[in-house]
């Protein structure tokens, strides 16, 4: 019995030694030329991901941490589009830990930017504040993500786009996206939506989600009118009046600023909390 057991502890040291081994870190980055826009887009499969903004002259810089087994890093930089992140090789069948890879991604403040966010089974944290962001395209599986924007977008947004799989998904600061349209396609898990920060502008926010529960977080002061297309889905509107078919906040017709909510929920719950 203890022949036994010796050998798999052995077995399963070796295994966790040539895993160590695979694994390999790098740091890619690239100098500011010039402030022209620039498309940015990311591909992470699976670890750890996170994103800020750096303003040391770099246009990026990445630090990657990955099995080079099975990944290679990718980072390409041709007429002011930039791709950056990990594809498979698959080399190897040996299994891995996965999770221990990570990928830390820096961008630049001030510089206009498409950005493309792409992302798997992931624990993500990113936060998007100080970068100047034109659009936003962001796509995510079986993740555990927070996105802040913590500080207001330099540039005008012209849509922000957010798709979630099965995931817990929370996103600060939406004002200060500075987007006239947001659209979030939730699947199933739990999202938090947090509509404080600085909305220089009147928006639309449409959100179509599957089986999930919802919380909207909105500070007082902003107007809110919400439109619900469902009737399985439960909604706790504690502070809005009921209007027709939609609910409005008691400032909607004063407030200086205002958000339209189009619901759209198949089975679930929705949650409105008021914040100061």
């Amino acid at each position: 019995m203890r022949s036994t057991i010796l050998v798999a502890l052995l077995s399963a040291a070796a295994s966790s030694a040539v895993h160590a081994q695979s694994m390999r870190s790098v740091t890619m980055s690239r100098q500011l030329e010039d402030n022209s826009e620039v498309q940015v887009s990311v591909e992470y499969g699976v670890g750890r991901f996170s994103v800020r903004s750096v303003s040391k002259g770099l246009l990026y810089r990445m630090n990657l941490r990955y099995d080079e087994d099975r990944f290679e890093p990718v980072a390409e930089y041709t007429g002011h589009s930039l791709d950056v992140g990990l594809e498979s090789i698959r080399r190897s069948r040996m299994r891995g830990d996965w999770e221990s890879g990570e990928l830390h991604l820096e961008l630049a403040r001030g510089v206009p930017m498409q950005l493309d966010l792409e992302f798997g089974a992931v624990h993500a944290e990113l936060d998007l504040g100080g970068l100047a962001l034109t659009d936003l395209d962001l796509s995510t599986g079986a993740s555990e993500s927070t996105i802040d924007i913590s500080e207001p977008n330099r540039a005008r947004m012209r849509q922000a786009r957010f798709e979630v799989g099965a995931a817990e998904f929370t996103v600060q600061h939406l004002g200060n996206l500075n987007a006239e349209q947001i659209e979030v396609d939730a699947g199933v898990g739990s999202l938090v939506l947090w509509l404080d920060g600085e909305w220089q502008r009147d928006a639309h926010l449409n959100i179509d989600m599957g089986l999930g529960a919802l919380e909207l977080r909105i500070p007082e002061g902003l107007g809110v009118q919400l439109h619900k297309q469902s009737f399985f889905t439960a909604l706790d509107s504690e502070g809005l009046v009921k209007r027709g078919d939609t609910f409005e906040s008691l400032d909607w017709s004063t407030a200086d600023r205002r958000v339209t909510i189009d619901l759209d929920a198949a089975f679930g719950s929705v949650r409105v909390v008021w914040i100061r």
